[in-house]
């Protein structure tokens, strides 16, 4: 597979996973180009133990990471939402909005998970990514559903 047609076929997931993380549009796309391009250069090293997509979305998540370790950010709990000018007013879209902004308030293991899981990585290939069996990530993903959860009903939803 060639870095153009890896880059078509993952820049939308590998986007809203680094918008799980700091739920910030600009960064978001920063943080993504910021991967593709080690992508590109690691493309060579690539050994298909593993599948492209789980591959690409560890590379995503390091990235996020060390860009969160790196800013030294306030706990995401206490960052502002940030509508950017692409987000209409529309129900659904506060609801994906209100959705990323509880996502980025869980803790940063949990943010991967459930990040992955909204991308329809199989609970395998998420326990790949973030170093868990997949009982774990199992047990993981129910219970940051019920978190979510009581987010949504806590806020009227």
């Amino acid at each position: 597979m060639n870095f153009e047609t890896i880059y078509k076929t993952h820049w939308q997931k590998v986007f809203r996973l680094c918008m799980g993380y700091v739920n910030d549009a600009d960064t978001a796309k920063d943080l993504a180009q910021e991967t593709f391009i080690k992508v590109l250069k690691q493309l060579p090293k690539f050994r298909n133990e593993s599948s492209i997509d789980t591959w690409i979305f560890r590379i995503a998540s390091n990235t996020c990471l060390r860009q969160i370790q790196k800013d030294n950010k306030m706990p995401k709990s206490e960052l502002p939402i940030e509508l950017t000018d692409e987000i209409s007013e529309t129900t659904i879209e506060k609801d994906i909005q209100f959705l990323y902004k509880c996502i980025s308030e869980l803790q940063e293991v949990e943010r991967i998970i459930i990040s992955l899981e909204l991308e329809d990585m199989s609970q395998k290939e998420i326990a790949e990514i973030v170093g868990l069996s997949e009982g774990n990530v199992r047990v993981k993903i129910y219970r940051i559903k019920e978190k979510l959860t009581q987010k949504f009903k806590k806020n009227g939803y």
